[in-house]
């Protein structure tokens, strides 16, 4: 048999289990909790019928929910006794009194003001990562719920985050709340956010240096055969090669083949400004990304900042040969207009991957030979 004290401890344990938490905060399906205090054994009866009557008399001073009580017979007593066997909790906020936890109180208490203060969307997140809010004002969570839910992929459009002053924000606010606004964002846009940063998914400058995979395609460019290097090193130093080949995503780098006098740049994402460095004019800058629209934009922010890179391996006939066997949804699309600066058939075929159903070909699904071929092609 439990005691009240015993049943709170396992009722504030189970607050601190995410998925119990969500479930019981969320479904009305769950309610009302029924738990089991437990009956005295015909031993107790005979030789702790002292402690039997304290165990009732506080099971009868319990306010909280119901304590269900039912006569027991017991071969020792004349009558039937009354004891509590079941203790009926009926709703959240029942369950966080029944914890006895000041601290699971105020979490309630604040979590029922988030919860009426955001969209519905939110509320699982907050409910289920309570590090994401705890050590925040309630009325920050809530401005940054809504500014998430007023920003679009490209928003910023190239400006710093901090700059970001007609959503109704200040100059400190989104880097207070980067990671909440990340995952509210997450939340809208399938882990978009998250997948490619929060800085490349709004389309904003990120003011801190940004580190590279620079990795030689002739043994002996450079000291070692790959390193990294931050964009403000990259810009201030040339590098000792004719070619230099800017690739998107790093995950690509084991497509590489051996190329002479060539030196790739890669993991550069939405963060191309270094493009336009005095070191790459005498260059010869060729820009390879992703065949979706994000891929795209890159491409045309890269051709504003350098006109006269050239793109390989991102035009219509690629994406055509690979899609049926490689191609996937593109989970949020970059604009919902070409981006300046793509030629005719890059426009149209930005149109063409936002229509299409599985408009993303990433550059690790295309097959080695083929890249290989390409690639050695740039050398003849």
């Amino acid at each position: 048999m439990k005691s009240p004290t015993e049943l709170s401890y396992k009722l504030a344990r189970q607050w601190q289990q995410a998925d119990v938490r969500v479930d019981r905060l969320l479904t009305s399906e769950v309610w009302p909790l029924e738990l089991t205090i437990g009956k005295p054994s015909a031993n107790d009866i005979q030789n702790n019928i002292s402690r039997i009557q304290d165990h009732v008399q506080l099971w009868r001073s319990v306010e909280i929910g119901q304590v269900i009580f039912e006569p027991v017979n017991y071969r020792l007593t004349a009558e039937a006794v009354s004891l509590p066997v079941l203790w009926r909790i009926n709703t959240p906020s029942q369950w966080a009194l029944a914890t006895q936890d000041q601290g699971i109180l105020g979490e309630y208490e604040q979590l029922g003001n988030l919860v009426a203060g955001v969209n519905p969307r939110y509320r699982e997140l907050l409910i289920r990562q309570r590090s994401l809010w705890q050590k925040k004002p309630i009325d920050d969570v809530i401005v940054t719920a809504k500014l998430a839910d007023s920003l679009l992929p490209g928003a910023a459009k190239g400006r710093p985050l901090r700059l970001l002053g007609e959503y109704g924000v200040d100059t400190k606010f989104i880097e207070r709340n980067h990671r909440l606004l990340q995952r509210f964002l997450d939340e809208r846009f399938n882990g978009a956010a998250t997948e490619q940063g929060l800085h490349a998914f709004l389309d904003a400058s990120d003011d801190s240096d940004h580190w590279l995979l620079i990795r030689s395609l002739q043994k002996g460019l450079l000291p070692y055969s790959r390193l990294r290097l931050t964009t403000r090193e990259l810009v201030a130093q040339e590098l000792p090669a004719s070619r230099i080949l800017v690739i998107e995503n790093e995950q690509c780098e084991h497509l590489l083949p051996e190329l002479t006098d060539t030196i790739a740049v890669l993991g550069a994402g939405l963060d191309l400004g270094w493009l336009s460095a005095p070191t790459l004019d005498q260059k010869d800058v060729i820009y390879w990304g992703d065949l979706d629209t994000w891929g795209l934009l890159m491409l045309a922010r890269a051709k504003n900042y350098r006109p006269s890179i050239k793109p390989l391996m991102m035009n219509k006939a690629v994406f055509e040969q690979f899609a049926e066997k490689s191609a996937v949804v593109e989970p949020v699309h970059a604009q919902i207009e070409p981006p300046d600066g793509l030629t005719a058939d890059e426009a149209n075929l930005y149109l063409h991957l936002l229509a299409a159903k599985c408009g993303r070909l990433e550059q690790e699904f295309i097959p080695a030979g083929y890249v290989k071929n390409e690639l050695t092609k740039l050398g003849s």
